[in-house]
């Protein structure tokens, strides 16, 4: 079980924290959070706000796990919207972007 302490927001923490958006919590309660994501490793903390929610894994490798298995996931009539908290999937976009752009570029020919 999830303690009740807040989040921790050091980058180390931040990166083993997992942001769920869109997340219908007049019917979806901390109890059903804390038993979907509780497969993907240890949770050490578990926030349930309106409309979004918070889980803190032990490390990072379980976070990255989480975002993979459960972003577009639907839920209680929602599509969960799901990253790590630390990296907003506005920049993750643009890194991808990016990242594509370096690969797939051809060099110019001078």
């Amino acid at each position: 079980m999830a303690s009740s302490v807040a989040i921790k927001r050091d980058s180390r923490s931040m990166n083993s924290c997992v942001f769920i958006g869109n997340l219908n919590t007049l019917m979806v309660k901390k109890s059903h959070v804390e038993a979907i994501f509780s497969k993907y490793g240890k949770i050490v903390n578990c926030s349930v706000h309106k409309g979004f929610a918070f889980v803190q894994y032990v490390n990072e490798r379980n976070a990255q796990v989480a975002v993979a298995g459960q972003d577009g996931r639907m839920i209680a009539g929602q599509v969960l919207d799901i990253n790590l908290a630390a990296e907003p999937k506005v920049n993750r976009r643009k890194a991808v972007v990016n990242d594509l752009q370096q690969r797939y570029t051809a060099p110019l020919l001078t």
